[in-house]
């Protein structure tokens, strides 16, 4: 039996993305993206801990991405983890992202170039079928010039 290697996260931006031409014609954008889970420990004192999460995403995705996203949007994204390996003074570096194939832009759009038609954009990387997450309910209000408000 082959493995599997799937990824799903809801998240927020902690900045803009950054998007880059590469090779010939291809386009790559860099995400960060924090999740939060809250708890309860054994004292009954509420816990928060937050993970960031690094996101290439390729292709046609990735223009949308740097061109529609920004720091505090709230994301759906599908994908697989890879890890990739380089050479930094003669020591071995290793890095682990998610691979997006599909990323959905919950919630209204407040970026720059950021409209009414934008807030249920969301594609598949492989099949660009347009998905609908309205399931994830209203995003809570953010106001862009603060921090991240975890």
């Amino acid at each position: 039996m082959a493995g599997i290697n799937k990824v799903i996260i809801v998240g927020r931006l902690g900045q803009d993305p950054e998007m880059k031409a590469v090779g010939q014609g291809s386009t790559v954008t860099r995400l960060n993206v924090a999740t939060s889970e809250n708890w309860t420990d054994k004292n009954g004192q509420k816990q928060e801990r937050t993970e960031w999460h690094r996101i290439t995403v390729w292709g046609k995705l990735a223009e949308l991405c740097g061109k529609y996203l920004a720091k505090g949007r709230q994301v759906y994204i599908e994908g697989k983890l890879q890890t990739r390996s380089w050479e930094d003074n003669g020591q071995k570096k290793y890095a682990t992202d998610i691979v997006a194939s599909t990323v959905q832009f919950l919630g209204a759009g407040t970026g720059a170039g950021a409209s009414a038609t934008d807030t249920s954009a969301g594609m598949n990387q492989s099949s660009g079928t347009d998905f609908n997450f309205s399931d994830f309910g209203p995003e809570p209000s953010f106001n862009q010039s603060e921090d991240i408000p975890f």
